[in-house]
């Protein structure tokens, strides 16, 4: 059976060299405008879209990757742009997975600034937190009983409020009406508990694709 060609395109979500431990493929960086349509000269059979840019040019539009999908090619959307897409078009068979999308399609988070971050372009390392996954883990640090309902929708409304490149734990927790106390008691869980639902959701959509394969 010939080897199906699979493009991905991955940046600060999840590091290359964790990617291709899951899966063999050719990575390219975070998707822009015009980028899938390039690649229907010689379609792929399968793309994943995990990171995408959204405010220094252009997005990847949706008429592109509807337009990839007429030609036959499947598409794998999760943790960034890739769930924020495949929300908007898995009515026309792009497929979603992970948390980020689950939340875009039922509602629960609508805008592209849930998931923005800023990173260093040389190393993708993260200079910024995503909303979406602080707002997770202060959810978890809930039900942990370090901190209130009411504290997160306080540590919620802080970091939304914030411009998300200076979007970092340290920002809101400085900014947040919170007690010392359980500032640094939610620091210290963060620390040893956090979890990057962006990444997760990145190494869904690669497992995805192993599965379709």
């Amino acid at each position: 059976m010939d080897k199906k060609r699979i493009v991905v395109f991955i940046g600060p979500s999840l590091s290359i060299n964790d990617a291709k431990k899951i899966l063999d493929a050719e990575y390219h960086p975070p998707v822009a405008r015009d980028d899938i349509a390039a690649l229907l000269n010689d379609p792929p059979d399968i793309i994943g879209i995990i990171d995408g840019v959204f405010h220094q040019q252009p997005a990847v539009s949706h008429r592109e990757i509807l337009r990839a999908l007429e030609a036959g090619v499947i598409i794998v959307g999760g943790s960034s742009m890739g769930a924020l897409r495949s929300a908007e078009l898995d009515y026309a068979g792009m497929i979603g997975v992970g948390m980020v999308y689950q939340n875009y399609r039922d509602g629960v988070i609508e805008s592209d600034d849930d998931v923005a971050i800023v990173f260093n372009p040389e190393t993708h390392e993260l200079l910024s937190e995503a909303l979406v996954s602080m707002n997770h883990n202060f959810q978890r640090a809930e039900k942990e009983g370090i901190i209130t309902s009411g504290d997160v929708e306080n540590l919620y409304q802080t970091a939304k409020r914030i411009y998300y490149p200076q979007r970092t734990y340290t920002r809101v927790l400085k900014d947040a009406k919170l007690n010392e106390y359980k500032k640094k008691e939610l620091k210290k869980y963060l620390a040893n508990n956090g979890i990057d639902i962006k990444a997760e959701d990145a190494k869904k959509v690669l497992e995805c694709i192993n599965e379709l394969l």
